[in-house]
C-alpha cells in the first residue's frame, strides 16, 4: 500500500475532523494514513503551521490544504494514485 501523508499536530481539532474524512477513502485507494508532527521540525512549521492539516502524497508535489470535504479528498486521491 503507498503512503499518504497527513501533516498535523497533537490536540489540533482539525486534523481530527480531515482523519474523520480521509479514513473512509483510504481502503478504496490503497493507501496507508501517515501522520506527521509538524512540531518536530522548524521547517514543517514554517511551511505547513497556518495550513494544517494538509494531505501531501510522498510521490507527488500536489497538496489538499484545510479546509476540505470528502468530495475534495476523493478527488485528490484520484489524482495522485494514478
Amino acid at each position: 500500500m503507498k503512503s499518504l501523508y497527513l501533516y498535523s499536530t497533537p490536540g489540533c481539532h482539525l486534523c481530527e475532523l480531515a482523519r474523520e474524512v480521509v479514513d473512509p477513502l483510504l481502503n478504496h485507494y490503497a493507501l496507508v494514513l501517515e501522520e506527521i508532527d509538524i512540531a518536530a521540525s522548524d521547517e514543517l512549521i514554517e511551511r505547513y503551521g497556518v495550513k494544517i492539516p494538509v494531505l501531501k502524497s510522498p510521490h507527488h508535489i500536489d497538496e489538499l490544504c484545510w479546509p476540505f470535504d470528502a468530495a475534495q479528498t476523493a478527488n485528490f486521491l484520484q489524482r495522485i494514485s494514478v
